[in-house]
């Protein structure tokens, strides 16, 4: 899974003076699950909708294994869709939703060849047993698993999901996950999927791209996004994050190193290149990440920092204790520890404690 196989490149779209996207370029690799994720209006069902040929770009190339794409008529690129509601012809049955677009394309298909294909579709989604019910007498799930069927029927190298589980609870919307990822590895299909759900984008995806105002803010896998998030947005939006306030100085040795607003001195594993000494930067670092000791119990650790810091909040959540604690400069961050954290009997509302954390763990990105 190394070659580029669909190709975004500078893609922009405008209506009248609005920007929908701006410079969007994404190489996908052939057989990847790909998630465009991001808020609503931030441009990532624009580029879906463009390489599925509902819209037509202002500007930009779209090439499917090195052809060019936005010449082509929607129904003649071979891309499946899944939108967001299941489309489901409902005077259909179940097998004849799946074997509409087998009959459409190939005139003279062979029945037996249809219904073959139906089966195998069917089992695929383990549906086998709906094929004569009508899309009525189904759930949302089952309904939206035969949409997946009818879209995969034909064999399509691209399958493209407009935010397809957004419509469905919380449970169902997690068990519909499980099952796009063992279709996706048992097919092999390319996806672009989007949505606007980090934990779905985590959970499906081999590289996810971020966007933001119509453009990509960063791309890569989960873990390199959730550790190295390239800007304080991306650091937002997946996950939680602390952003701390610090001016950028350098120490005897060459190396930058962040000055809190109350003169504290802390050392950040990777420093933004962009940054130099004299600027003003944000540290971030995740909740999880930070350790929260009560005066009695604090002891420094090689690579650390410590604040001093006044506990506001402690909430109990089952397997990990929550702290909102209030900075000398009187932003309040929070702090997540594994629950055994709780026996610290010295950490109490109203109580100073220190914070510190390991340097590995903490990023210093430009100022928003």
């Amino acid at each position: 899974m190394t070659a580029s196989f669909l190709q975004v490149q500078r893609l922009r779209k405008t209506y009248d003076d609005v920007v929908a996207i701006d410079q969007v370029s994404l190489d996908v690799r052939k057989g990847e699950f790909m998630t465009f994720l991001g808020p609503s209006g931030s441009g990532k069902s624009t580029t879906l909708y463009i390489v599925a040929g509902f819209q037509e770009p202002t500007d930009g190339r779209v090439l499917l294994d090195g052809k060019p794409l936005l010449a082509v008529a929607p129904n003649k690129r071979n891309i499946g869709m899944v939108f967001q509601r299941y489309t489901l012809f409902p005077h259909l049955t179940v097998g004849e939703n799946v074997a509409f677009p087998l009959r459409v394309r190939v005139r003279r298909r062979r029945e037996a060849e249809i219904n073959a294909k139906v089966d195998k579709m069917l089992k695929l989604v383990h549906l086998s047993e709906c094929r004569e019910r009508m899309p009525a007498q189904l759930s949302g799930g089952q309904q939206q698993r035969v949409a997946i069927a009818r879209a995969l029927a034909y064999d399509p190298p691209v399958l493209l999901m407009d935010e397809p589980l957004s419509a469905l609870d919380k449970k169902l919307r997690e068990e519909i996950q499980l099952e796009l990822r063992r279709i996706h590895q048992e097919t092999g299909v390319t996806i672009l999927y989007v949505t606007h759900d980090q934990e779905e984008a985590l959970r499906l995806s081999d590289r996810i791209a971020v966007f933001n105002k119509g453009r990509i803010e960063q791309v890569g896998t989960g873990e390199e996004l959730y550790a190295n998030p390239a800007s304080r947005f991306v650091a937002s939006f997946i996950g939680n994050s602390n952003f701390l306030p610090v001016k950028v100085t350098k120490n005897c040795d060459g190396r930058l190193n962040g000055v809190f607003p109350n003169g504290h001195q802390i050392a950040a594993n990777d420093f933004n290149p962009v940054l130099s000494a004299g600027d003003d930067g944000t540290l971030m670092i995740r909740p999880e990440q930070m350790r929260i000791s009560s005066l009695q119990h604090a002891s420094g650790v090689n690579g650390t920092s410590g604040l001093p810091v006044i506990v506001r909040d402690i909430t109990y959540l089952g397997d990990a204790m929550h702290y909102a604690v209030a900075t000398p400069w009187q932003q309040e961050i929070s702090i997540r520890m594994p629950a055994a954290h709780r026996h610290d009997s010295g950490i109490a509302i109203g109580s100073e404690a220190l914070v510190d954390w390991d340097a590995r763990d903490v990023r210093l990105l430009a100022q928003a």
